[in-house]
């Protein structure tokens, strides 16, 4: 889900403020990837979804618009556009790319505008486009409905769009009011896979009540564990409220904002960041959920995680949320911390016999 919720935010910054809806249930591996990946998507930043069990369970905006399946099912395009128009006159949105959007599907909607809303007092509230250049379409599409006396008429563009696509057709000149993103973002297409594990870092004694720290070696250096009971003091640029690095070490460690702080690279050390006193502040990342076996966490409504990750996004520089090359948040070890590992490491160091 966190990694869900990372691919819609990034396909709604792409966007620059378009709205963006979930499609992508008949993609998703699973009813639980439908459900919970729409809810991720939502807490991402995606204004709805068309998984409408997530209304009902978790208060996320059920939307959409008509399908391919119900144009079909009539004799003619305009005959399914009627239809539609009269039974959801307030929300009118067509599905104009059943057959061809220019000729046959925006023609017919505008007909049908004309003729079944208008008298009746209501206005459309869009048309979609689902197939084919959509950055050209829609520039036709919009001229079209514009001429037709229906600028405010939305289009909404679908069809296995990602960030990337998304960034490229408004960059040139797509006429898009809103995105409908299926497969690419409830599967996550381009990055699958989140590389996250957990590992064994530390044992109590029971004897005593103490953590024992453990660690797993390994050739590759980014799979060598961080041992120790651990927590995460996420530091921010007083000034601007930014994100300067997480520092990661262990719970019984204290830190004193008036003090200076040193940050220094766990792998290549000579790499240093010195702060000084008053210029930064620090927040601790991690919560207990479970104690002795009870929970003492009270999960937050979807409507307050969405809010928490906007902004949490704002803590973000503009560097860090570029798609491509976006600069590294640094994560970094306190001193105790990478004293113990480095003592682990040796403990365990080997020579030829």
């Amino acid at each position: 889900q966190s990694m869900i919720a990372t691919k819609a935010n990034r396909i709604v910054r792409a966007a620059q403020g378009r709205a963006v809806m979930e499609f992508g249930s008949r993609r998703a591996q699973g009813a639980d990837g439908a459900i919970y990946g729409a809810r991720a998507a939502y807490i991402g930043g995606c204004c709805g979804t068309a998984c409408t069990i997530c209304a009902p369970d978790f208060g996320v905006p059920a939307l959409g618009t008509m399908a391919h399946s119900w144009v079909q099912l009539f004799d003619s395009e305009l005959d399914a556009f009627r239809a539609y128009a009269r039974e959801y006159p307030s929300n009118c949105t067509l599905l104009v790319d059943t057959f061809n959007v220019l000729k046959s599907g925006v023609p017919n909607a505008i007909k049908v505008f004309q003729e079944e809303l208008l008298p009746r007092g209501y206005r459309p509230a869009g048309i979609r486009i689902d197939s084919g250049d959509i950055t050209y379409l829609s520039r036709k599409a919009r001229k079209m409905l514009d001429e037709a006396g229906f600028p405010d008429c939305k289009i909404c563009a679908s069809n296995s769009l990602d960030e990337y696509i998304i960034r490229d057709m408004l960059m040139q000149g797509a006429k898009v009011d809103s995105f409908g993103v299926g497969e690419r973002l409830i599967t996550s297409g381009s990055e699958p896979v989140f590389g996250g594990v957990y590992k064994l870092a530390a044992i109590m004694d029971r004897h005593t009540g103490k953590f024992i720290p453990k660690i797993k070696l390994s050739e590759n250096t980014e799979k060598v564990t961080n041992p120790g009971n651990k927590t995460i003091q996420r530091i921010y640029d007083k000034e601007t409220g930014k994100i300067i690095a997480d520092l990661i070490c262990l719970v019984d460690e204290e830190f004193d904002e008036k003090n200076s702080l040193l940050l220094f690279d766990p792998i290549e050390t000579w790499k240093k960041t010195h702060l000084a006193p008053g210029t930064y502040t620090m927040r601790e990342l991690l919560v207990p959920i479970f104690k002795n076996g009870k929970c003492v966490y009270e999960s937050p409504k979807v409507m307050d995680i969405r809010e928490y990750c906007k902004k949490e996004q704002e803590t973000l520089w503009d560097e860090s949320r570029r798609l491509v090359n976006p600069h590294e948040i640094h994560v970094d070890l306190s001193n105790e911390l990478w004293h113990m590992k480095a003592q682990l490491l040796d403990s365990y160091h080997y020579t030829s016999n």
